[in-house]
C-alpha cells in the first residue's frame, strides 16, 4: 500500500479525471451529491466558498495496493482502510469521495476531499508526506498487506520525534493487546516498553468503568491522548477486550489488591485497570480544595512554632 499525495485548484478537473476511467465507481463518500460529475463538482465548489482565500482547496490522494492483496480488497474493505488512513492523516470533518479504479493490476482508489472543512477551517497539509509514510506502514502491519520490495520497513529513527513516539506507542499497544487478557497484563507489557498508561477520571475515585473518561499514553516525556494514536484505542474498545467487570465482590477484591509499581504510581490488580496517581493520592488533574490548602498551611505554621521559628 502506498499513498500519492496531490493538491490542486480545480475540483472539476480532478473529478473528471477520477470519474472518467472505465468502470470507475464511488465506494464511499460524505457530504457530496452523487447524481453526476456536475453535481459532485458543484457540491465541492459550494463548500470551498466557506474559505475562498485558499488557492488549493483540492485534496487528491491515490491509494494503491499490491496485486497479491487483490483477493482481500473488496470494496467494503478498501473503503474501511481508506477511512482509517484519513483518520491517521487528519482528514476529518469534510467532504470526500472515494473512487475505485479497475484499469491496472494494482488495486487502487482515488480519495478526493475538500481541504475546506465543514467548519470553514483548512485541513492542514503540513507534514503530509511523513504522515503518509507512517499511516501506510501502520495499515500494512495492521492488516498484513504486502510490502513493496524496496520499502520493507519505515526507518523510524528518521521520523520527527513526536511522530516516532506515536508510531512506537501504536505498535506497543497492538502487541500488548495480543499478549494480554487483563488490564494488569496490558499495563505490565507497556511498562516493559517504557510506556506509561494513565486514565482520565470523571470522578475523584475510579470504582467502575463509567468513572473513566479516557486514556493517555506517555513515552520519552511526550503524552498523547489515545485518540491521537488511534481511535481503536479508546477506553471503551480496550475495556471490551480486557474485560473489567464490576460485580461487588470483584470491586472489593480489586481494592484489596492495590499495590505499588516500580515508577511510583499505583496499579489496581485483578480485572480492574491500572490507576495512576501521585503517592499522596491526589490526581494531577485535581487541584487541592481550599479546605485542604488551609489545613496544610496550619500544619506548616505549627511545625515552625515547634522549632522556635
Amino acid at each position: 500500500m502506498i499513498g500519492k499525495i496531490k493538491k490542486g485548484k480545480s475540483f472539476g478537473g480532478c473529478i473528471r479525471y477520477v470519474m472518467g476511467k472505465d468502470n470507475a465507481e464511488i465506494i464511499d463518500s460524505d457530504g457530496v451529491l452523487l447524481g453526476n460529475i456536475r453535481e459532485i463538482t458543484d457540491s465541492f465548489n459550494y463548500q470551498r466558498e466557506l474559505n475562498p482565500k485558499i488557492k488549493q482547496p483540492v485534496g487528491h490522494i491515490a491509494l494503491s495496493f499490491k496485486p497479491e492483496d487483490k483477493t482481500l480488497l473488496t470494496d467494503e474493505f478498501m473503503a474501511k482502510i481508506a477511512q482509517e488512513y484519513m483518520e491517521l492523516m487528519g482528514i476529518q470533518n469534510t467532504q470526500f469521495i472515494l473512487v475505485r479504479h479497475h484499469n491496472t493490476d494494482n488495486p487502487h482508489c482515488h480519495l478526493v476531499y475538500n481541504r475546506i472543512g465543514y467548519d470553514g477551517k483548512v485541513i492542514s497539509s503540513q507534514g503530509d508526506y511523513k504522515r503518509n509514510e507512517i499511516a501506510t506502514k501502520l495499515l500494512k502491519d495492521k492488516y498484513g498487506l504486502t510490502y513493496a520490495e524496496d520499502k520493507g520497513k519505515t526507518n523510524v529513527k528518521k521520523l520527527h520525534t513526536s511522530e516516532r513516539v506515536k508510531y512506537e506507542i501504536f505498535n506497543a499497544v497492538k502487541a500488548a493487546l495480543k499478549h494480554s487478557k487483563t488490564w494488569k497484563e496490558f499495563n505490565d507489557y507497556l511498562i516493559r516498553r517504557d510506556i506509561r498508561l494513565e486514565f482520565v477520571k470523571r470522578t475523584r475515585e475510579i470504582k467502575r468503568p463509567e468513572d473513566i473518561q479516557g486514556i493517555r499514553f506517555t513515552k520519552d516525556g511526550q503524552t498523547f491522548k489515545a485518540s491521537q494514536i488511534s481511535r481503536e484505542f479508546s477506553f471503551a474498545r480496550l475495556n471490551a477486550q480486557l474485560g473489567w467487570k464490576t460485580s461487588e465482590s470483584q470491586q472489593e477484591s480489586e481494592r484489596k489488591e492495590l499495590q505499588r509499581i516500580p515508577d511510583g504510581g499505583l496499579l489496581l490488580e485483578g480485572t480492574g485497570p491500572g490507576l495512576f496517581s501521585p503517592t499522596n493520592g491526589i490526581s494531577p488533574e485535581e487541584p487541592l480544595s481550599q479546605e485542604e490548602l488551609l489545613r496544610r498551611r496550619r500544619k506548616k505554621r505549627q511545625k515552625r512554632k515547634g522549632f522556635g521559628l
